[in-house]
């Protein structure tokens, strides 16, 4: 599933948002659209001038409006005032030209203006349920800088094609400690490098869900908190790893908040696209790969499928932790050599991802900590895993997924290591995304955390977790995490 900065945007005037999710031109647009209507009511000597301002104040914004591209959540708002604009002119017009006024009845007129009111409140509505995502400012001590990054493993055909010469290429994204940016420096865009891929991805994912690709349309117009290309950290120190899987149908942006308070606290997070699973993958040469997984609707069928997929998945984690392992001894000329440590890596991924990251976990113990992010663990249960696992769920009975937990229960008790599952109050499955950011804050969709609670507790808990597992830094683990939610301790000697 999918997912900008007051002030962070020079070129488009309707993404500077303010407080009510509204940019200062769609607040004036708002405004000349209710004085418009609320003109009729005022006492006839005011009622001239009001008109004439709110009718300019109103056609000039939804001029600049136009030309700087308007979202939709403004087209109730305009409709509103075009239904009440010849009402408002007509007196006006008739005084001018000597005749009568004509004035409707009162309670009809009543009702014009409350409907009038209605079809513009509903623009502000829609503009703070679907808004422009705001991204919360990282806490830590290091600016933020991404990248991406697209490479192709000569080794392994790829299996969702019939070209027996084709082979399987990823695309990732990088966030990173960097240096502090000049005043004014451009932020990175979200979901893609330029708008128009932002735009592609953020309608193939709203296609993926069965929604019309103009209900986000905000996304796309989205800044992070990271600066593309800046310059990593001018310090000496090595930077542990944090490689992330998206969900099923998701893309590698899905957890920028995430990655980069991350990033900010010192750790490079790796994200990545898997092609032909993610909702849509721009290649470097410009092409557009779209998902080509679905289900069968047959459970068994499915969780065969889920766990192929999952294989691919945890292929695509360990053949990227390869890349980065070379990229760091300078393979290849990069500002990141010698900057990575890849003897200090976590797996992690949300929904699917979180599947993924377990059995990467499992094959390869090159990954030192796993983060799921309440994701079901499909494929093979075993071998045990060796590194211990921080497991964040949101609320799971019997009742909503009877497999669920007792499946994830034994995959962290079996492990060698000590292992923890987080059950956040509040939590729903797209709370551990950027979700909130930009949905509806329907408690079913998106948790009840709020829109900055989110993103806030969980990386403040995957953070304890790799300070402790990663950085071996001292102090009670599990006291933390009980901060955040219902923990359950899994030892390795199967106690709790």
């Amino acid at each position: 599933m999918w997912p900008c900065t007051p002030g962070a945007e020079h070129g488009h005037v309707t993404e500077i948002i303010t407080g009510p999710q509204m940019s200062p031109l769609e607040i004036l647009a708002l405004l000349g659209a209710v004085a418009l209507v609320v003109a009729r009511w005022l006492p006839p000597a005011a009622r001239p001038r009001v008109t004439i301002a709110a009718g300019a104040v109103l056609v000039l914004s939804a001029i600049v409006l136009a030309v700087a591209g308007i979202r939709w959540q403004m087209l109730p708002v305009l409709a509103g005032a075009a239904f009440a604009l010849p009402f408002a002119l007509s007196p006006l017009l008739r005084r001018r030209s000597g005749r009568p006024a004509w004035r409707a009845r009162w309670w009809l007129a009543l009702s014009g203006s409350v409907a009038c009111v209605g079809l513009i409140a509903t623009g502000p509505v829609a503009a703070w349920a679907f808004p422009v995502p705001v991204f919360p400012e990282p806490s830590g001590e290091f600016a933020v800088g991404t990248r991406v990054l697209q490479w192709t493993d000569p080794g392994r055909p790829e299996t969702f094609t019939a070209d027996p010469d084709d082979r399987r290429t990823v695309v990732v994204q990088l966030w990173y400690p960097a240096q502090k940016s000049p005043a004014g420096a451009q932020l990175a865009q979200y979901l893609g490098r330029t708008e128009q891929e932002a735009r592609t991805v953020a309608e193939a994912l709203a296609r993926g869900v069965g929604l019309p690709g103009f209900l986000v349309d905000g996304v796309p117009r989205a800044r992070s908190r990271s600066v593309f290309d800046a310059p990593v950290d001018g310090g000496a120190g090595r930077f542990p790893v944090v490689l992330f899987s998206p969900g099923s149908g998701g893309v590698r942006t899905q957890n920028t908040a995430w990655a980069e308070e991350l990033a900010s606290h010192g750790y490079v997070v790796a994200s990545l696209d898997h092609p032909y699973d993610s909702a849509a993958v721009v290649l470097a040469d410009g092409r557009t790969i779209t998902s080509e997984t679905s289900s069968s609707g047959d459970a068994d069928k499915d969780e065969e499928l889920a766990a192929g997929w999952t294989a691919v998945r945890a292929a695509d984690l360990g053949f990227v932790l390869t890349r980065l392992d070379g990229l760091d001894r300078g393979e290849a000329a990069d500002p990141l050599t010698g900057r990575l440590d890849t003897g200090r890596v976590a797996v992690a991924g949300h929904s699917m991802g979180g599947a993924a990251a377990l059995q990467a976990a499992r094959q390869d113990r090159r990954f030192d900590a796993v983060i799921d992010l309440d994701g079901y663990p499909h494929g093979p249960a075993s071998p045990a895993l060796d590194q211990p696992t921080l497991a964040l769920t949101q609320a799971i009975t019997p009742g909503t997924d009877p497999r669920y937990l007792p499946r994830l229960t034994e995959a962290l008790d079996a492990g060698t290591a000590t292992s923890y599952r987080l059950t956040v109050p509040g939590a729903a499955h797209l709370t551990f995304m950027d979700g909130p950011l930009y949905l509806p804050p329907v408690p079913t969709i998106v948790g009840s955390l709020g829109r900055t609670g989110s993103p806030r507790v969980v990386a403040a808990a995957t953070l304890a977790f790799l300070d402790a597992t990663l950085r071996g830094e001292p102090g009670d683990l599990a006291g933390a995490l009980r901060a955040y939610g219902d923990l359950t301790v899994h030892h390795p000697d199967g106690g709790r």
